[in-house]
């Protein structure tokens, strides 16, 4: 056992990103619309704009704008385009607004202006944005019009990392409120501006200000941004911030968020962590145990008592069984570990569990796991499931395979079609492919039903005794393909799909596919994969972490899965703990969103990713119309494979 000092925790001060913030508007409909019901149904899309069905709003103002007069007709079509700017949906407004005319009358342009605007921050302009907006503050507008400007200069400057200044235009804009609801919908509105901003940035912007409302504001906001709402550090620190600020504009946000009445002690005071911090598999080790204790030094300053940790190698100790005893018998009160599947299965057989323990691994499925014992893993099946899901919701539902010939393989297959079937898809076909070989060309035209396409041909040949025009015709029933690969094996199949006829096709995979190996990846332009949100869309409070852990150990590059594992394995920490007597709360967590399932489990809901020109950029989530502030600055819009067609994890890992 020993104590090690966590090199991130010396480091002072971490780059911040500029965070692109667009709004879901949650204002009353006197503050959404600009007309006053002069077309006979346009109050139906006042009441759903007022109800935040911004969405059902935008089409009936785009319906009744295809029925009225020209200056009608334009009115109502910006009265759309704004409503679906409050959906999120700014590819529909964009193109329905370049289609429209710069308007001469000046009612019209403010609701031109305004769109104009929100289109700015859509697409990470800012500045633009408020050249526009700041214009307009200074003239005379109507209450409404005044409402959405102030709105939008907000978010403008929240995206431009001054928070301090949207607290300020955010708590001003309530003079033009006069009850209660719109009141609380400002705040939350505000509230989740500071939720996609850099929490260093509220922190330092808190320290700066002289007023006590906007110094509260930032001191929450900056608490939640960091801890993404959730363990142990947010609902000890939200509940001491409401106890010092019980009058505070907040209140009325913070009172939603069902905090315990006092302090929370309900979490374990030694936690012991077991993993192989010597031999082949060490390096793995060491990368859990750094992405733990980051966590960790995030967390202690919201501990009432800060929190023992003590580190067990698991080779040196003699094994899973006697790290876990020793453990237990130093006084630990919660305990990680291990984390290779044989030493998960060895504890599991080896011993009752008299104290709580979360392997970092599943065991087989046919093992029971002892009662106190749960399992977390970067289990390739979550993906599967989750490549399953994505396919459907993106409409498609009919499924060709190519898997692996080893267990792996079989693995995820076994998932991915569990799922398909289950969400009502179905999957036609699959094949096997050999990993290992350079030409996967028998088994593509095998499953693409390409052979019986050159058989036909071939008698259709010798009948007629001459050549003939031909161009072979893959199967046309197949909608996308699930390709389970490593990199290398990706390069190449995806190239041969290609080759055979099917490029076209949408291609779905698992993080396997995203080797992380410094080479381009334009072999693999347009394949979708599932990944942890650590590598491809980290959330605000961990945003710092990936770069920061590539700077201080740039040999696990390639381990940043491991990383964000050991950090929500502290998270899970207090979770299970509390979960004892009770259910387990979703976690949204560094490598995807995290439940409990009946046996124990804890699964993952990935994020997603496509390869374009080159590089893996992350896909939004797809959420339904009118969903939250989206932070989408990193974030590209799908494309299909054809538009985007211009090495696996390390041989240590393959046992994890």
């Amino acid at each position: 056992m020993k104590k090690l000092r966590h090199r991130a925790r010396e480091r002072s001060s971490v780059a911040s990103i500029t965070l692109l913030l667009v709004a879901s508007l949650l204002f009353s409909a006197c503050a959404t619309t600009g007309g006053s019901g002069g077309v006979p149904g346009e109050g139906r899309a006042e009441r759903l704009a007022e109800n935040g069905d911004h969405d059902d709003a935008a089409r009936v103002y785009i319906g009744l704008a295809a029925e009225a007069s020209e200056l009608e007709r334009d009115r109502l079509t910006l009265l759309a385009v704004e409503q679906w700017l409050d959906a999120g949906d700014a590819a529909r407004a964009r193109n329905t607004f370049r289609a429209l005319p710069v308007p001469d009358s000046t009612q019209l342009r403010q609701i031109w202006n305004t769109n104009s605007a929100a289109l700015s921050l859509y697409a990470g302009e800012a500045d633009e944005a408020l050249d526009i907006l700041e214009a307009m503050s200074r003239q005379p507008l109507s209450e409404r019009r005044r409402l959405r400007v102030d709105a939008l200069r907000a978010d403008a400057w929240i995206q431009k990392g001054d928070p301090a200044r949207a607290v300020e235009l955010m708590m001003h804009r309530e003079i033009w409120l006069r009850d209660r609801r719109s009141i609380k919908q400002n705040r939350q509105r505000l509230w989740q501006g500071l939720l996609v901003s850099n929490p260093q940035q509220l922190r330092h912007s808190a320290e700066d200000s002289l007023d006590p409302d906007v110094r509260g504001w930032l001191e929450i906001g900056s608490l939640a941004a960091s801890t993404g709402q959730q363990g142990i550090g947010w609902v000890n620190g939200a509940v001491r911030w409401r106890d010092m600020n019980p009058t505070h504009p907040a209140i009325l946000i913070i009172d939603d968020l069902q905090l315990p009445d006092e302090l929370s002690l309900d979490y374990p005071q030694q936690v012991a962590l077991l993993l192989p911090l010597s031999g082949r598999t060490a390096p793995a080790g060491h990368a859990v145990q750094n992405g733990f204790l980051g966590a960790y030094f995030s967390t202690i300053a919201g501990l009432d008592e800060p929190q023992t940790i003590r580190v067990y190698d698991v080779n040196s100790e003699g094994g899973a069984s006697a790290a876990y005893a020793t453990a237990v018998a130093d006084g630990a009160e919660f305990v990680i570990g291990p984390l290779l599947r044989s030493s998960v299965t060895e504890l599991a057989n080896d011993i009752l569990v008299p104290i709580p323990v979360l392997t970092l691994n599943y065991l087989p499925d046919n093992t029971l796991a002892p009662p106190g014992l749960y399992q977390f893993a970067l289990a390739p099946e979550d993906e599967a499931r989750s490549a399953a899901g994505r396919a459907l919701a993106d409409g498609h539902t009919r499924a060709v395979a190519l898997v692996p010939n080893n267990d792996w393989g079989r693995r995820v297959l076994s998932s991915f079609d569990a799922e398909l079937k289950v969400q009502g898809g179905t999957l036609l076909d699959y094949r096997m492919y050999t990993p290992g070989i350079q030409d996967f060309s028998n088994t593509i035209e095998d499953l693409m039903a390409l052979s019986g396409s050159v058989r036909r041909y071939q008698r259709l040949r010798a009948n007629i005794g001459g050549p003939l025009q031909f161009d072979p015709r893959r199967r046309q029933d197949s909608e996308f393909i699930f390709l389970a690969a490593d990199a290398p094996a990706g390069r190449l199949l995806k190239s041969q799909l290609k080759f055979h006829y099917s490029g076209e096709l949408p291609v779905y995979s698992t993080s396997s596919i995203n080797a992380m190996d410094g080479r381009s990846n334009s072999d693999l332009n347009g394949i979708m994969f599932a990944d942890t949100p650590w590598i491809i869309a980290p959330q605000s409070w961990i945003e710092n972490l990936p770069p920061l852990y590539n700077e201080y150990w740039p040999g696990e590059r390639r381990l940043g899965r491991l990383h964000a594992m050991g950090y929500d394995a502290y998270q899970l920490i207090a979770a299970l703990f509390a979960a004892r007597t009770g259910p387990m709360q979703e976690i949204d967590g560094a490598t995807g969103k995290l439940y409990l399932d009946p046996d124990g489990r804890v699964h993952r809901k990935l994020a997603w990713a496509q390869f374009q020109r080159g590089e893996a950029i992350a896909l939004p989530e797809i959420e339904p119309a009118g969903g939250p502030i989206l932070d989408i600055s990193d974030d590209a819009e799908l494309v299909r494979p054809d538009a985007a067609d211009e090495e696996a994890w390390p041989e240590l890992t393959r046992e994890l």
